[in-house]
């Protein structure tokens, strides 16, 4: 069962997923403390009604210092719009979800409805989520895993970040268990980093 730190910037629909899968059974994964880089995001709030420690941190530093006092095994960036680096016992531990299929429509810029407009004004007939594991760089740490969704040429917008979304809502506990059950290790040893 892993110890997780959950980063968010907004509504925290993701940590309602964890939260609900997490009791349930069905993620392998516990949510030690919750950590927003924006003061007044409803992730926090959602936080301190399940009954984990919320925190608002500006920046990496002081993050790193809250996480500092609890046991965690991995941080989870839960639609964290920010670049975050850890501390040095956490750089390779830091797990991320982005709605589309890395590489594609990835790196700086590439987050939320930009994703999804990307997507769109290509005329892609698919896409879909990747949940990797960050590292300095925007997008381009190991894959853990990805689902993909069909698409319709009269999919708006938000059509695609709705379709994207219900599938994130799978794929990110199933790849918490899959970290959980193969380590850490074995993704960055599988693309040889």
């Amino acid at each position: 069962m892993l110890k997780m730190a959950v980063l968010l910037s907004g509504s925290g629909r993701t940590l309602d997923n964890f939260h609900d899968r997490s009791r349930n059974g069905s993620m392998a994964g516990v949510i030690e403390v919750v950590i927003a880089n924006v003061p007044t995001a409803l992730g926090l709030d959602k936080a301190e009604r399940y009954g984990y420690p919320a925190f608002h941190a500006d920046d990496s530093e002081t993050t790193n210092r809250i996480l500092a006092r609890y046991d965690i095994d991995v941080v989870c960036l839960a639609g964290y719009l920010k670049l975050y680096t850890p501390p040095p016992q956490l750089a390779r531990s830091v797990v991320n979800i982005h709605p589309s299929l890395i590489p594609s429509f990835c790196g700086p810029g590439y987050y939320g409805h930009h994703v999804h407009q990307a997507v769109k004004d290509r005329g892609c007939t698919v896409s879909g989520c990747t949940v990797h594991f960050a590292d300095e760089r925007y997008d381009e740490g190991p894959i853990i895993l990805q689902r993909c969704v069909a698409l319709d040429d009269q999919d708006s917008i938000d059509d695609i970040a709705a379709r994207v979304f219900a599938v994130e809502c799978e794929a990110f506990p199933e790849a918490i268990n899959l970290v959980d059950a193969r380590g850490v290790e074995y993704f960055w040893r599988r693309v040889g980093k």
